[in-house]
């Protein structure tokens, strides 16, 4: 699929899918909807000293960098282990336009550790923050070797394009992945998703949205 560089309102860049009509982030801020979605509306929720997360999917790998950033700023005896899936990976080229280093610059380093990292193998990026990423489909998911899931970054293409990443096979997939109390965040609002979470046994929750968008979801795995 071909991909351009576009602009966002909050001038961090993203890439955009010509075929689909489809952006990687959205429009009115890449950087300020994923600190939003992610990680006011996730990892600053979470209260546990070794947190375990899986995101679907690692694109630009900005999800990874704002929740380093964030990592930074605790008192560095938290644990993470970062799981993160992909199948269509970004350039080296795409990388370089996206210019992410020039908005962290101190993380510069970090981030092209996460790109140039070898697929399947645990680096850890900063002292105890370990990251591993797959090259598979999102429905490869039950094969992959990873701990329970205490906090979910839902970050599929949006359900207009690829609806069936929405659905309750890739859903229930994600939920077998997860601890009963594990968090899952997304910037959907989708009525159906939200009835497969509840099918599932989640407890959904409408959060206000980032910048353009009203509402988002958050849901909390009740049992297994």
């Amino acid at each position: 699929m071909e991909r351009e560089i576009k602009m966002t309102s909050d001038g961090s860049k993203t890439l955009f899918i010509n075929e689909l009509n489809e952006s990687y982030h959205s429009s009115h801020g890449a950087v300020q909807e994923a600190e939003h979605v992610f990680i006011k509306n996730g990892l600053l929720l979470m209260d546990c000293c070794e947190i375990n997360i899986l995101e679907l999917g690692f694109g630009t790998g900005l999800n990874v960098l704002v929740t380093i950033n964030e990592f930074l700023k605790t008192d560095k005896n938290h644990i993470v282990n970062y799981f993160t899936l992909e199948k269509y990976p970004v350039s080296a080229e795409e990388l370089k336009d996206l210019d992410y280093g020039n908005i962290f610059p101190e993380l510069q380093t970090s981030y092209t550790q996460l790109h140039e990292s070898a697929w399947n193998k645990t680096i850890e990026i900063l002292p105890n923050f370990f990251f591993k990423k797959f090259k598979c489909d999102f429905f490869e998911l039950p094969q992959l070797q990873i701990p329970k899931i205490n906090l979910v970054y839902f970050d599929c293409f949006g359900a207009r394009v690829q609806p069936f990443l929405w659905e309750k096979p890739l859903v229930e997939m994600v939920a077998e992945k997860m601890e009963v109390g594990g968090f899952l965040t997304t910037y959907s609002s989708k009525g159906s998703f939200r009835r497969v979470l509840k099918e599932l046994h989640f407890d959904v929750e409408k959060r206000p949205g980032p910048p353009g968008k009203r509402e988002m979801i958050t849901a909390v795995k009740l049992t297994n």
